[in-house]
């Protein structure tokens, strides 16, 4: 049996938290990425991923009214961080942000920190959690 943050084998593996739109939700996903990230023996992944996993919840819970998702997602050592959630909106980065800016910068912090990201429009053709959208990012394997 290995240790706590030992991992088996190079296994792909996803986790998915359903969350209300609730703004503890934030607090929530960024402790529960923080564990898995761990428990999967991917610490080198916690800084970059607890900020862009803020960001896209945050977005979530701000500007939707409905429940939201977050998926985490790791294979062949990069990490992938979506959320879903219940508003089909494009999310597009403000064209103009300054970084000092209370609010409107997490999508620009998406796309500076991330290897990459983008969205898509979500039908939920089997009525689990319904239509909206879903943003991701990824990080990628480091050498």
């Amino acid at each position: 049996m290995p240790e706590t943050g030992e991992t088996t084998d190079d296994q792909p593996w996803e986790y998915t938290l359903y969350i209300p739109n609730d703004p503890r939700a934030v607090t929530i996903c960024r402790r529960t990425l923080r564990l898995i990230l761990t428990a999967h023996g991917l610490p080198h992944f916690t800084e970059a991923a607890e900020l862009l996993a803020t960001e896209l919840v945050t977005n979530a819970v701000q500007h939707t009214k409905g429940p939201a998702a977050i998926k985490l997602r790791a294979e062949n050592g990069a990490l992938r961080i979506g959320v879903w959630d219940a508003d089909p909106t494009p999310s597009h980065p403000p064209r103009h942000t300054t970084p000092d800016a209370d609010s409107g910068r997490g999508l620009t912090l998406v796309r500076s920190c991330a290897n990459t990201w983008g969205w898509v429009p979500q039908r939920d053709t089997k009525n689990v959690v319904g239509n909206g959208k879903y943003i991701w990012c990824e990080l990628a394997a480091t050498a």
